[in-house]
């Protein structure tokens, strides 16, 4: 892990990269991408461990790969406005990624669907929905463990963007909730405030989910 310091030197010559990509230096695209590399696939083997049917035939290396091909292309349509917006944009891309390989890999031609993969999608939603959160009353619904991990992920793409933000930085990218608030230029209660709603809101949507889902449960 990084210390704060390091972090926010990262943000910095993220910024620094992209003030240039703005001004039209093309090749401030290949550097950005290049300057996050080790960060991006540290975070790429992050989410990769929600997506165990992914993680059975595909390496890290190759997903973040895949996944540095759609930021590159995105890059060419997106104007990115500062550090953060390229951050969130990497998250996107890479959640895409694993989403897609595994409609690849567990879809009806997909050979992942003749062999038994232990899922870790309860392990993620232990986390997204439990941890920290026993002094509210609805702690204690408990979502299903029996839905593969991608679903899960794909229902953050429906949150409001101010809380996918944040979950974004503090999920995907294991910012501290100091250096998101840093970041956004907010106060750290508020960061907190929003990291718990996204995350109740998610539980919401999951929720909903199983229950119009709840065929392929049984």
């Amino acid at each position: 892990f990084c210390t704060e310091s390091q972090v926010m030197e990262h943000h910095t010559q993220i910024q620094t990269v992209v003030e240039r990509l703005s001004e039209g230096d093309l090749s401030a695209r290949e550097q950005l991408i290049s300057a996050s590399w080790e960060r991006l696939l540290r975070m790429t083997r992050h989410i990769s461990r929600d997506f165990a049917g992914v993680r059975r035939w595909e390496q890290t290396e190759d997903v973040w790969q895949n996944a540095s091909l759609r930021i590159w292309k995105a890059l060419e349509k997106v104007q990115i406005q500062d550090a953060r917006h390229f951050l969130r944009l990497a998250a996107e891309k890479i959640r895409f990624e694993l989403i897609d390989l595994a409609r690849h890999h567990q879809g009806p031609r997909g050979h992942g669907r003749h062999h038994q993969t232990a899922t870790s999608s309860a392990g993620f939603s232990e986390e997204v929905f439990h941890k920290g959160m026993e002094d509210h009353p609805q702690a204690s619904l408990s979502p299903s463990q029996q839905a593969e991990g991608q679903d899960l992920h794909q229902l953050i793409e429906q949150l409001p963007d101010a809380l996918k933000e944040v979950f974004d930085l503090h999920y995907y990218h294991d910012l501290p909730q100091a250096e998101i608030a840093q970041l956004l230029g907010v106060d750290v209660r508020t960061v907190k405030r929003k990291w718990r709603a996204a995350r109740l809101a998610l539980q919401s949507k999951w929720q909903l989910w199983q229950a119009e889902n709840q065929e392929s449960f049984k």
